[in-house]
């Protein structure tokens, strides 16, 4: 999507420091954070929100999960706790029509959000 921001970090149009990579997956922190860890987690390929994933996208999907639980190690924020975000729409709060996760933590978070 060529006018997609997250497409365009991914390809490195826009410079980005990720804080984590694989082949599937990228990272990095947030722009306007809502904790001291809030770290956005993208796939590669451009799927416009969780509602649009398919059966085949289920490794994708885990590989979001299993990034974002090896950076909660790594922020030291596995045992106080953390939050995982995902929105669809725009009534959810979804502001980037590419699919990622949302990992916040390194404070007390309150329920409910929003």
């Amino acid at each position: 999507m060529s006018d997609c921001i997250f497409c365009k970090i991914v390809s490195g149009e826009i410079k980005t420091n990720f804080v984590y990579e694989d082949s599937d997956v990228v990272a990095f922190y947030d722009i306007k954070p809502e904790a001291p860890v809030h770290i956005v987690l993208i796939p590669r390929e451009h799927i416009e929100r969780i509602s649009n994933i398919k059966e085949k996208d289920a490794g994708l999907v885990s590989k979001l999960f299993l990034a974002a639980t090896k950076l909660a190690q790594e922020k030291h924020i596995e045992t106080s706790g953390y939050r995982l975000v995902i929105n669809c729409n725009k009534d959810a709060g979804q502001a980037v029509f590419h699919l990622h996760l949302h990992l916040l933590g390194g404070r007390k978070l309150t329920w409910p959000p929003g």
